[in-house]
């Protein structure tokens, strides 16, 4: 049988992680030396002068209205015109994001459908068992979009007003102080091991499902810690005094929050995680339409008015190549998975 060169020179060439934990250096340089004599029929198979010719769609991994929909659906704008084709954006929320990017994974790869989504679905559910997809196989990361911080916030029932003070209260009563995340095996449910493992401490979890009731109980002082992303409602609760930030996880402190540490700056570096989203391509995607996808969204993020959109959000703009994507990616599915065997954390 004739080897489908175009797919395996597409496969060792897009630098991806995944690829390159499956090939040795020596291997991935032979297999793309075999396949040269192809390139010229692999390059105009797999960049078609008339993409893209359809309309498109973005899958949003979360429900309409909140903060990422409405960050999809202003880059759908920008893209409708600079690719000059009609981007309309669907909704399919449920289990954390996974059943969007599930729906991503399983789309035609031609170019007309793309996901957004933050990486957890990808980076930290099949670690769990309960993924329906094969991150490697059924998915390409095209381009960041941004970062959300998550933050740490007080409540009224926790009288202590910085991070340092809280843990110590932490340590003097092992147990007492309780942690409110969005669920079980969620992205502050791992910050929350993170945060015990290095510190040594005893911290009740509570695990929410859902933000609303979660917000309701946390002005009501239900619990001494709550984390979140950033938003608007939790700015103006901040503004009001209810909520006290503590310290957020994130790469950078926040523009609108410049006192507030990151836990790496207060010697937790493995806690201080963010929930990262990015635009997402069905697996086999060419990798001409992955790369011209990528500089699009590049462009997208320039513009000062979308910039100013996130910021205001409390999120903040990232960017960069297909390849330092899939880099980060494959970091946080790492970490992810050692905190998960550590902790035994499981999606009960």
């Amino acid at each position: 049988m004739t080897p489908d060169w175009c797919t395996i020179r597409a496969f060792v060439s897009s630098e991806s992680p995944f690829v390159m934990s499956v090939f040795s250096r020596r291997t991935a340089l032979a297999v793309l030396a075999g396949a040269a004599a192809a390139a010229p029929l692999c390059a105009a198979a797999q960049a078609p002068a008339a993409w893209p010719s359809r309309p498109m769609r973005i899958i949003v991994a979360y429900p309409a209205g909140g903060v990422s929909d409405v960050v999809a659906r202003a880059l759908a704008e920008r893209l409708a015109v600079s690719l000059a084709v009609p981007v309309t954006i669907e909704n399919k929320a449920g289990a954390s994001g996974v059943i969007g990017v599930d729906a991503v994974a399983k789309a035609a790869p031609d170019g007309t459908t793309f996901g957004f989504a933050a990486i957890s679905p990808v980076a930290l559910n099949p670690h769990l068992g309960r993924s329906p997809f094969d991150p490697a196989r059924d998915l390409v990361p095209v381009a960041s979009v941004m970062y959300s911080p998550v933050m740490l916030l007080a409540t009224p029932a926790m009288a202590a007003r910085d991070f340092r003070t809280v843990l110590a209260a932490a340590q003097a009563r092992p147990g007492a102080v309780r942690w409110a995340t969005s669920g079980q095996a969620s992205l502050g449910h791992v910050m929350l091991e993170q945060l015990k493992a290095s510190a040594r401490l005893d911290i009740t979890h509570i695990p929410y499902k859902g933000g609303g009731q979660q917000m309701n109980d946390a002005l009501g002082g239900h619990f001494e810690i709550l984390s979140t992303n950033a938003s608007p409602a939790v700015a103006q609760h901040i503004r009001g005094g209810r909520l006290v930030p503590l310290a957020i996880g994130a790469p950078a402190r926040m523009e609108s929050l410049p006192t507030v540490p990151t836990l790496a700056e207060l010697g937790y570096p493995a806690a201080n995680l963010s929930s990262l989203f990015g635009v997402f391509a069905p697996g086999r995607t060419p990798p001409a339409i992955v790369e011209r996808m990528n500089a699009e969204i590049g462009r997208a993020l320039q513009d000062p008015a979308l910039r100013q959109q996130l910021l205001a959000t409390g999120n903040v703009p990232t960017g960069g190549s297909a390849s330092d994507f899939a880099r980060q990616i494959a970091a946080e599915s790492a970490a992810n998975a050692r905190i998960v065997r550590t902790a035994h954390i499981t999606g009960d």
